[in-house]
């Protein structure tokens, strides 16, 4: 088969006045295949006719009827589907290489006969329109801080012109984790774009009533009228409606993977430095979309004089308890504050608790319902002067602040019939008062060698005159899981009974080291 380009050589050396014998050299072609080009005044592509006869008997022919009926009745069903009832109607009739042609004859029927299907509509983007919101996860990134899984969300805005974005981590879709990330996103872009759109979010839309209709949450509306930003959400279960942010949290997710491969560990210290961490990479990103944000700078409308720091106020009473109940869930306070009226300011991952106007405490906020935070060192006074509380108290499991005290308190029950309560509790006063890290040390101490580790014996080693030396002794690593008894000599040369504990000599505190010293 000739190419339209040769026979186009042919027919303009015939216009010049050669012969068919010479036009035909020139073109590549040989007399009588140009003799038919020139009679027919037609290219070779013009002659072609569209191939409508089957050349070879379809292997599906006796069961494809049965095959419409099943994708008329459900027309996501798949191939490899229909193919292994047909397998097992049928045992011997098709092969299994004959899966593909089956897919190709099922492509081919939805492509003619099969249901409509959506489309989407490319948008023309105007500068300083619009910005779009999200919330994304990224658990399949396995980040860790300290060691520590870390459960987090990122909320991520972007300016649909530009595509300049910014974040901030988050616990959970909460009104105050949307309204701290739009407002820091807005003072890390510089400006304020007129609308803002965000997916279909319960922080941002509230239920009007059983007909379905809706509007956005009073605090939503003040937060935008404040920035002065019109606000829009995408229909339910349509996501591509906001599809400029979903687009970039997969973008952006995948150079977060490829950032912290370069990197070489996922793991980072704390979660400031995996914030910078973040906020470099956003830099870097946005440089590329420089030139289209100059434009848009422009035209985004200017920051308030101050952030608003959104955050959600509520009014609570102490209760008897020395605790506060708090969006369905449980914390301690300290026991002076027990029936006084407290302003809550919830924030995403704080709470700031006020009487009246002076800032009392903060707490990290618990994202659930149902759950408790309590703080040892807010009842540790109360309970000391009645240890027979602590036995049936409801946050018990709460005032272990850690696995050596878990295992303190089980040694003492083991050997301290009786006096277990009490003697933990006036250890776990010691550790409010001296300190917590100072006393797990010196109990995990003793627990190494084999001593009941009873308040006099922990109160010897964490005075406050042998601190000092106890800190020198244990710098290099206090949490080291193996320690070199043989440097307690003394310390095990001096048979006690367990019951009944003598104290250990203050002078043997210097001589306590770490393994690795």
């Amino acid at each position: 088969m000739k190419k339209d380009s040769e026979v186009q050589l042919y027919m303009r050396e015939r216009r010049k006045g050669h012969t068919q014998e010479l036009a035909a050299a020139k073109a590549g072609m040989s007399e009588r295949t140009a003799r038919k080009y020139e009679k027919k005044q037609a290219l070779p592509s013009q002659l072609k006719h569209p191939h409508t006869h089957r050349t070879r008997a379809n292997p599906f022919g006796e069961d494809w009827s049965w095959v419409v009926e099943q994708l008329e009745r459900d027309p996501a069903l798949q191939g490899t589907t229909l193919f292994a009832l047909l397998t097992e109607k049928h045992p011997g009739r098709y092969q299994a290489t004959q899966v593909r042609t089956l897919q190709r004859h099922i492509a081919n029927w939805r492509a003619l006969c099969g249901p409509e299907k959506e489309v989407m509509f490319p948008q023309v983007h105007e500068p300083g329109q619009q910005a779009q919101s999200d919330f994304t996860h990224l658990a399949d990134l396995l980040i860790t801080v300290g060691g520590q899984p870390f459960e987090h969300l990122l909320y991520h805005l972007i300016l649909t012109y530009s595509n300049v974005e910014a974040v901030s981590i988050c616990q959970s879709e909460t009104f105050e984790a949307l309204a701290e990330g739009l407002e820091a996103a807005l003072w890390q872009i510089g400006g304020v774009p007129k609308e803002h759109r965000t997916d279909h979010l319960s922080a941002a839309i509230k239920r009007l009533d059983k007909l379905g209709r809706e509007a956005f949450t009073d605090n939503y509306q003040a937060l935008m009228n404040h920035y002065g930003m019109q606000p829009s959400w995408n229909n339910v279960g349509v996501a591509h409606e906001n599809g400029d942010v979903e687009q970039s949290h997969f973008r952006f997710k995948q150079a977060l993977d490829q950032a912290l491969r370069v990197r070489g560990s996922r793991d980072f210290p704390d979660q400031t430095s995996y914030q910078r961490f973040l906020a470099e990479l956003v830099r870097k990103r946005n440089l590329t979309r420089s030139v289209r944000f100059e434009v848009e700078r422009k035209l985004l409308s200017p920051l308030p004089t101050k952030p608003l720091k959104p955050c959600r106020e509520l009014r609570v009473m102490v209760s008897r308890f020395s605790t506060i109940q708090v969006l369905a869930n449980t914390y301690s306070v300290p026991s002076r504050l027990i029936g006084t009226t407290l302003t809550v300011r919830v924030h995403s991952l704080t709470l700031e608790l006020y009487v009246g106007s002076a800032h009392a405490l903060s707490l990290p906020r618990l994202l659930g319902q149902q759950l408790k935070l309590i703080n040892y060192r807010h009842l540790i006074w109360n309970l000391v002067r009645k240890p027979g509380a602590f036995a049936a108290y409801r946050y018990r499991e709460e005032l272990f602040p850690g696995l050596v005290f878990r295992q303190l308190y089980d040694r003492l029950q083991g050997s301290q019939t009786g006096r277990a309560d009490r003697e933990y509790l006036r250890i776990l006063h010691l550790a409010a008062t001296l300190g917590e890290s100072e006393v797990g040390v010196a109990v995990g101490l003793l627990l190494e060698a084999g001593r009941v580790p009873t308040f006099e014996l922990v109160r010897e080693l964490v005075q406050p005159e042998q601190q000092p030396q106890l800190r020198e002794a244990l710098k290099l690593n206090p949490l080291a899981p193996h320690l070199q008894l043989a440097l307690y000599d003394r310390l095990l040369s001096s048979p006690i009974d367990a019951a009944n504990s003598r104290p250990l000599s203050a002078s043997m505190a210097p001589e306590l080291k770490c393994a690795n010293e």
